[in-house]
């Protein structure tokens, strides 16, 4: 029988710039396998924050390839270990299974600086039109925070395709800065495009470009997607650009990420009263999720626009000092001592959200709605101050008949998938670009003078300069 369902694994994790040991992730990560009584996931997403130092996360490439490298190592040891408890079946064609080796196909990998995403698929037969998408809100446009996205189709054969969304950001941190992290947000939803909307502009325009366009003190193609109703073709290209967007409307949507939520907007005094994992304290953590800045500023309208997260049962996730233990030979796969870092409040820092199903997509379908089988999070790693956090559900297979929104409701839906909650940028790309050649510049300046193996380089390039000088003036 065809499958009706994508299985899906996204998991988020700040890595502090650390190389992970696979082994103990891949043991933690197993847990997270065990979640769905169907087997292993079709698809493993792993949204990644902090993955690199920064010089090698603004270079790229070459560089992030270690670190890369550890997660793929991990992921097929944890389903290689539950395969061989459970007697998992693998649904690639035997053809496939006789050629690889892996549980798990690594089908793109993308950064945007600290941030990445990697998609791994069981069946790399089933994954097609993978695209990409970035967006920079450090310093300058840069990558030290922002969001890449991943978006493909899933073809389940006989049971059809669906497409899916999957975002990994790094929003701004610290305490005050509620704002800011609002902001991010924002920023996503209007310079995320899957795609480079500025050609559809010119299109619009029919290659003319005039002084009111120059002079628009909105930036240029403010207000396209209500449009200029002398334009016959407004309506087609509000669509192009709607399906360019985060909010896709036949398309599946996961954000997950340091999202930096915090539970206060000041830091701890001395003394102050922590989130306790003792069901018997008056301080258990539940109580302090009543103060979370994601779930207020959600419900206000502020961010992360008709997102839909699974109830939060894990304690928070951030900030974790690990302890050293004294005295005894450490035992890498033992629980990680730890206790909460006192100057910063215990927050749910890391999280998952999804765009569920439509109502007018849901009502037609019997298993309509986007089913969790776990919201986690996994043990402390000694390299992190922050937990790992998985989602594990099953998202139907709906094509874009069951998904586009019908027409009587695009007057008076609030759906992001039927009116955008905010205008796109159209030039995102273009500022985009020239933000990565800043990345370029600054990652290889810090390499150079920043670590030992730059230093080597410069060393070996003053020794080779003074050397071609010598024979020069030598001859």
């Amino acid at each position: 029988m065809a499958p009706s369902t994508v299985d899906l694994l996204f998991l988020t994790f700040n890595c502090a710039k650390a190389l992970i040991n696979s082994a103990v992730f891949a043991n933690h990560l197993e847990v997270a396998f065990g979640q769905n009584a169907t087997g292993l996931p079709d698809l493993v997403v792993l949204s990644l924050q902090e993955v690199a130092p920064l010089s090698y996360a603004f270079i790229g490439d070459y560089f992030l390839r270690p670190y890369i490298e550890r997660f793929d190592t991990a992921i097929n040891q944890a389903a290689s270990q539950h395969a061989s408890k459970h007697g998992t079946p693998d649904p690639a064609p035997a053809t496939q299974r006789a050629t690889r080796r892996k549980h798990y196909e690594l089908m793109k990998s993308k950064n945007v600086g600290y941030t990445a995403i990697l998609l791994f698929a069981r069946d790399p037969s089933r994954i097609r039109s993978v695209k990409e998408a970035e967006v920079g809100f450090g310093a300058a446009d840069m990558g030290n925070k922002g969001a890449v996205g991943l978006r493909a189709v899933y073809d389940a054969g006989e049971g059809g395709s669906t497409e899916m969304t999957f975002v990994a950001t790094h929003l701004a941190a610290m305490e005050w800065n509620l704002p800011r992290r609002n902001a991010n947000w924002a920023s996503i939803m209007r310079c995320m495009t899957f795609g480079d909307p500025l050609p559809l502009l010119e299109m619009m325009r029919g290659g003319r470009s005039t002084p009111e366009d120059n002079d628009d003190a909105e930036g240029e193609g403010a207000g396209l997607l209500q449009g200029d109703r002398s334009q016959p073709d407004v309506d087609a290209l509000q669509k192009q650009l709607h399906e360019m967007s985060l909010f896709k409307p036949t398309a599946h949507l996961f954000v997950g990420g340091d999202l930096n939520y915090r539970i206060s907007t000041t830091s701890p005094p001395p003394g102050a009263a922590f989130p306790s994992l003792d069901a018997d304290s008056d301080n258990f953590y539940p109580r302090f999720f009543e103060l979370d800045q994601l779930t207020r500023e959600k419900a206000a309208g502020r961010t992360l626009h008709g997102m839909t997260e699974a109830p939060v049962h894990f304690p928070p996730t951030y900030k974790y000092d690990v302890l050293e233990i004294s005295g005894k030979d450490e035992d890498a796969m033992a629980p990680v001592p730890w206790k909460f870092a006192p100057h910063r409040y215990p927050s749910w820092t890391d999280r998952i959200l999804y765009l569920d199903v439509p109502s007018w997509a849901a009502s037609e379908q019997s298993n309509g709605r986007i089913v969790v089988h776990a919201y986690n999070a996994l043990p402390l790693m000694r390299t992190s101050d922050h937990r790992p956090v998985f989602l594990r559900v099953e998202a139907p297979i709906l094509g874009s008949a069951d998904l586009t929104p019908p027409a009587d409701l695009r007057a008076s839906s609030m759906d992001p998938r039927v009116r955008l909650p905010t205008e796109l940028d159209l030039e995102a790309w273009e500022r985009r670009l020239a933000a990565r050649r800043r990345e370029l510049f600054v990652g290889w300046g810090m390499f150079l003078w920043s670590t030992k193996e730059g230093a080597s380089v410069l060393a070996t390039v003053l020794l080779a300069s003074l050397g071609g000088y010598w024979l020069y003036r030598s001859s």
